[in-house]
């Protein structure tokens, strides 16, 4: 096997896998299992203004704006890039974009320098990786939040508010979550527990009811995929099915939380919120050799329940939590590798201005942090005062002065290199010394060869007789010898030195408060900014900077304290999203003004107020979401819930489709060949070594059975199959990711040889059960599919299928004889099973 492929054509002939002579009965017993369809469909775009504010507006400010905007001296060609309606209209050449259609834009035609009439800025083409941000903003529809009016937006000094600067008060999410009173309902007995009473009172103010309960087999599988990411056995589902008492589910859910697969599967959403990545990506894709141990680092978290608290601040400052007396060294290793958090992002290690790296740098770790733990598009004040939340520019740089005062990078010199702190054990030490000495003790043997050679010369070339610079050539035969297997002893053993281990991370800096800098350019500064935190945010209890340090544990327990009012709301609403595919706040990375409002503000604010009172819980969180009626409801759809299409208030559970990781572990573990080995690293190049780029082939193999997790994640060069299956590629944070339907999916379905192979050894296991008739297999491949037994309807329909199937083997002409026709209907009778909507979907 190679990497899986998804191809067009059909199968490979020969006896290659997939060879199913029947292809068109092959896309009937599809359809018979309610295979995916081929529609296709466009992911909407929620985070096209944020990415607009991050990627877009700074990059036309620098680059543009000196001639094609309000401000500039002279407007070029007639074209002003600092207003929507400048961009639409264009200028003397006509519109400068085509929104949704990067090949007849004129302003990616001028960036690319295609035309040599048309290059632009003219000052030097830009780097291919603002090129590609600007190829994919318009791809995106070109989503643009400026007026019509020209941009206005320079930064105002330090202090001073701007013209209208946006009120905190505008703000839900800037006012702490208050108690709120449990709503009455009208049906007092169908609410389990308050959560219910949130979402039925809702409900009943719509003129809505909610669904009946799911059965016992939903939700088990729902609730494995929830919290494992893998499907229930048979055996789970029957000793589910058996246990009669009133707990059973409650039961279920804590012994699924105690699973090790538990952190895996929790620990892949967190790892897309923290843009976890293998390679840099960028300009240099070179290895992040070591980023696996802070993906283990999260996987562990998850496992044990760390409060969600200590996980924010060890991962923004664990280096400088004070370490308890005779604390082991795991613990301390682990929070120096938590801090890999803020060295994940992709950066441009060859940026010939070191400045500009580094506030670039500081520019990424900044909104990271403020989407992941405030939902908040910090960085959109970068350029600019923020154009909707109530964060100037001054507030920026007052945070970004916490981050320059944190050393990332060991050098910006090309190629840059990332901070990696020592983890090494005692062992580790030990076996280095050993070494060292080892290598000592051959440099002793080589010196005293040298040394008695040379007293040899010197005894036999009598009086005034001195060496030469290179007595080597005087020596014996013997003695040379002597010294190139000594040499060579040494090379060997200096060729073996043991790594010690290091792990992506931070550590302190030269601390100093920076100025603002002016549209976002270190060319151009202003007044210099003291550390903080955004005045809107600051209260009583705001953090004093130690003026010897870089603030980042003051910041982190800033964020993380009980009454700030966004850190609880936020990761509460990521679980809560993680559980239904849909946030109580859709736009689970923004809180801001551009985000949406929550569809149960109530209901967000008594869970955060439960969470931090549980001890910052996740898993305790689990339990009260997963107990309740609401998420034990059916997806039934009801049509007299046409007042709410989008179920934004929770009338039914919504059906959704497993995730790219999900899919591919489910085919694996359905067909027995899941290898659930815990942690470690997968990857086949070495720490800093080049992964793909334009002259290197990418040589990751993806041929292992561990789970999807510990797949190598390469930004330019993400594994096809989790692309198919809207993946992040970790460019960014995303805590929300879409689900797309195309029709490459179910050409993957139908040819990948992933599921090929799934399928042909679920197919063998199934025939080598003796004592099984055809009907019998088709129950056992059923309910290790699905959950659940065909109906007699299915039973009857798939064991007909297999009939006309091997008549049209036996039929065909040019059948190989080496080929089983057995088996071959089974493998096409499996595949059909496991490309089914069912089998990829959630109910």
């Amino acid at each position: 096997m190679g990497r899986a492929r998804t191809t067009i054509g059909p199968p490979a002939s020969g006896r290659d896998r997939g060879r199913f002579p029947g292809k068109a009965l092959l896309l009937g017993l599809l359809a018979l299992a309610g295979a995916p369809g081929l529609a296709s469909g466009q992911a909407s775009d929620r985070d096209g203004l944020d990415f607009f504010e991050t990627h877009i507006r700074p990059l036309l400010v620098e680059h543009c704006y000196s001639c094609h905007s309000a401000d500039a001296p002279r407007l070029r060609g007639g074209l002003a890039l600092d207003s929507r309606e400048g961009l639409l209209q264009g200028g003397d050449l006509g519109p400068a974009i085509e929104p949704g259609d990067p090949e007849n834009s004129l302003l990616l035609q001028a960036v690319r320098y295609s035309d040599e009439l048309l290059r632009m800025p003219p000052s030097g083409k830009l780097p291919d990786r603002q090129i590609e941000l600007l190829e994919r903003w318009v791809v995106m529809g070109a989503p643009d939040p400026r007026s019509s009016q020209p941009d206005d937006s320079p930064s105002p000094a330090a202090g001073e508010p701007p013209a209208e600067e946006p009120s905190r008060d505008d703000l839900w999410s800037f006012h702490p979550p208050t108690e709120p009173d449990l709503p009455p309902v009208s049906d007092p007995s169908w609410p389990r527990t308050d959560l219910d009473r949130f979402i039925l009172a809702a409900l009943e103010e719509n003129g809505l009811s909610p669904s009946p309960p799911a059965d016992k087999r939903t939700l088990i599988r729902r609730a494995s995929f929830d919290l494992l990411g893998l499907p229930p056995t048979p055996e789970q589902v029957a000793a589910f099915l058996a246990d009669d008492s009133p707990d059973a589910f409650d039961r279920l859910v804590d012994r699924l939380l105690a699973s090790p697969h538990y952190g895996e599967r929790w620990g892949r959403h967190w790892l897309d919120v923290a843009r976890y990545a293998d390679s840099n990506g960028s300009d240099e894709n070179v290895a992040h050799g070591n980023a696996w141990r802070y993906r283990d680092y999260v996987v562990d978290a998850f496992n044990r329940d760390l409060p969600y608290d200590r996980f924010l601040i060890e991962q923004l400052a664990g280096d400088l939590l004070p370490a308890p007396e005779s604390e082991p060294l795991a613990d301390r290793n682990a929070r120096l590798i938590a801090t890999g958090f803020l060295v994940l992002g992709p950066k441009v290690l060859a940026e010939p201005d070191q400045r500009k790296m580094e506030m670039d740098i500081v520019d990424e770790q900044l909104d990271t942090v403020g989407r992941a733990f405030l939902g908040l598009t910090i960085g959109c004040a970068r350029c600019h005062d923020h154009k909707f939340d109530p964060i100037s520019s001054a507030d920026y740089y007052g945070l970004a002065g916490i981050f320059k005062s944190t050393r990332t990078m060991d050098s910006f010199q090309t190629v840059a290199r990332w901070h990696e702190n020592a983890i090494a054990s005692p062992d580790d030490l030990r076996r280095q010394e050993a070494h060292e000495q080892a290598v000592a003790a051959k440099e002793a043997e080589i010196a005293a060869v040298v040394e008695r050679a040379n007293a040899r010369l010197v005894a036999e070339g009598g009086e005034g007789f001195s060496l030469p610079e290179e007595p080597e050539s005087l020596y014996t035969e013997d003695e040379r010898a002597e010294l190139a297997r000594l040499r060579d002893e040494r090379k060997a053993l200096q060729d073996s030195s043991p790594e010690l281990p290091s792990a992506m991370g931070v550590a302190e800096g030269s601390v100093a408060d920076i100025p603002i800098h002016i549209r976002g350019s270190h060319l151009s500064l202003g007044e210099v900014v003291p550390r903080r935190v955004p005045a809107a945010l600051a209260g009583p209890g705001s953090p004093e900077f130690d003026p010897s340090r870089s603030g980042r544990l003051e910041l982190a327990r800033w964020m993380a304290d009980p009454g700030h009012p966004l850190t609880a709301r936020v990761m509460v609403n990521r679980v809560w999203r993680w559980h239904f595919g849909r946030g109580l706040v859709e736009t689970t990375d923004n809180f801001g003004a551009l985000g949406a409002r929550p569809s149960h503000p109530e209901l967000l604010d008594w869970l955060a107020l439960r969470f931090v009172a549980d001890g910052w819980s996740i898993k305790a969180l689990h339990r009260r979401i997963m107990r309740s009626k609401t998420y034990q409801m059916s997806s039934v759809f009801n049509p007299a819930a046409a007042v709410d299409p989008d179920n934004r208030l929770h009338w039914r559970v919504d059906v959704r489709r497993l995730e790219a990781e999900a899919i591919r572990d489910a085919l694996l573990a359905v067909a027995g060949l899941l290898d659930r080995e815990v942690g470690g690293s997968l990857l086949t190049v070495k720490n800093r070594d080049y992964f793909f780029n334009h002259t290197s082939k990418d040589q990751t193999s993806y041929d292992s059975d561990r789970r999807s997790l510990y797949l190598p994640v390469v930004r330019n060069h993400l594994y096809d199959v989790f692309q198919l299956f809207d993946s992040t590629d970790a460019s960014v944070l995303n805590g929300d990711r879409d689900t797309t339907t195309i029709a490459p999916q179910a050409l993957f379905l139908l040819n990948g040889d992933l599921v090929l192979r799934a399928a042909e050894h679920l197919a063998d296991d199934l025939l080598s059960r003796d004592g099984l008739d055809d009907p019998g297999r088709v129950l056992l491949l059923y309910e290790r599919a699905y959950g659940r037994p065909p109906s007699p309807l299915e039973c009857d329909r798939a064991v007909a299928a297999l009939g006309r199937f091997a008549e049209v083997l036996g039929a065909e002409a040019g059948s190989d004889p080496g080929e089983d026709p057995t088996r071959l209907v089974w493998q096409a009778l499996c595949q059909a099973i496991l490309a089914s909507d069912e089998f990829v979907s959630i109910r």
